[in-house]
């Protein structure tokens, strides 16, 4: 019932609105014609001081009275009775406003609206969010505000914060979780990769430490060699990028996900001047750690931008 009510005071301040202009159309007429007569009959008042003071003779008062007396007749007859009608479209409109909009609004809404759906208040849904992964952020947020050193609940919401981007409140959730459960190459991992995302994909020094402290708990941890063979990429140590980048493509699976991004970061580290780091003929370029021929397009045609969405998609 509520809804309703308040769908009908924002129709009729709406409708108010709109016809405010046509409305004061005629007030506004009305009342250039009373200026107009105020400003006669000053004149008159002051002919009559200006005859009484000797500055005009009489028949130049009696001329000028005429003049102003018949003017002021004029827009004394177009008096509210001879006030001009509304025009046609001002009627048209008014109607238009009146009953059209709010019946067109009506019907829409009753097309692609719920009008039967009951109301969701925020505790309600909080109490049942199913799949709603923004209700269930608030309420693990709810969760740690009453209970900050909870931290499992920093761990689970964290990689959250991370994939919808929130990458300063990940960066938070990462260090109150290693704080209160202790380093692991996972927390790690994201933590570096939240460092990362705050310096549009760059490896800083901060973050470097991160990885290392994570290869020190997992020396064989994919995610975080790559990234250490990236901030040599990024620092312009190419020959030591593509030999990392190389020992992380031979000791992983011949099916794993991140091969691809490997073999064209070693392509684009690859390339020495003269093509002295060619592979001799006969080499399976296929084979792990070796980049094909479509790795090395795709990293040439790959913009940083998408590098960096690759190597969360798939190293992760």
């Amino acid at each position: 019932m509520l809804f309703w009510i308040l769908v009908a005071v924002l129709t009729a301040v709406v409708a108010a609105v709109l016809l405010y202009p046509l409305l004061r159309g005629a007030k506004a007429a009305e009342n250039i014609r009373a200026g107009e007569a105020a400003v006669y009959r000053d004149q008159l008042r002051e002919l009559d001081r200006d005859l009484n003071g000797g500055l005009i003779t009489p028949e130049e008062a009696d001329y000028a009275r005429a003049e102003i007396g018949r003017r002021l007749i004029a827009v004394s007859a177009g008096g509210p009775e001879e006030a001009p009608k509304p025009a046609r479209h001002h009627r048209f409109t008014e109607a238009f406003v009146l009953l059209v909009l709010p019946l067109l609004g009506l019907c829409l809404y009753l097309t692609t609206g719920r009008p039967d759906l009951p109301s969701q208040p925020l505790e309600a849904r909080l109490e049942n969010p199913g799949n709603d992964m923004a209700v269930l952020i608030v309420k693990a947020e709810r969760h740690l505000a009453e209970s900050p050193d909870d931290g499992k609940g920093w761990d689970v919401l964290a990689p959250i914060y991370l994939r919808t981007m929130r990458v300063n409140d990940a960066q938070l959730a990462y260090r109150n979780a290693i704080r209160l459960l202790g380093p692991s190459p996972a927390r790690l991992d994201g933590l570096a990769e939240t460092l990362m995302a705050v310096s549009d994909g760059v490896v800083t020094e901060e973050t470097r430490q991160v990885l290392e402290q994570s290869l020190t708990l997992e020396p064989d941890n994919p995610r975080a060699r790559f990234y250490v063979a990236l901030s040599m990429e990024q620092a312009g140590r190419r020959d030591e990028a593509r030999q990392a980048f190389e020992a992380l493509a031979k000791q992983s699976p011949a099916d794993a996900p991140w091969l691809p991004l490997v073999n064209q970061h070693i392509a684009m580290n690859g390339s020495a001047p003269g093509g002295a780091d060619q592979a001799p003929p006969g080499a399976n370029q296929a084979a792990p750690g070796n980049p094909t021929q479509q790795d090395v397009a795709a990293a040439e045609n790959m913009n940083a931008g998408d590098r960096q969405q690759m190597i969360r998609g798939m190293v992760a």
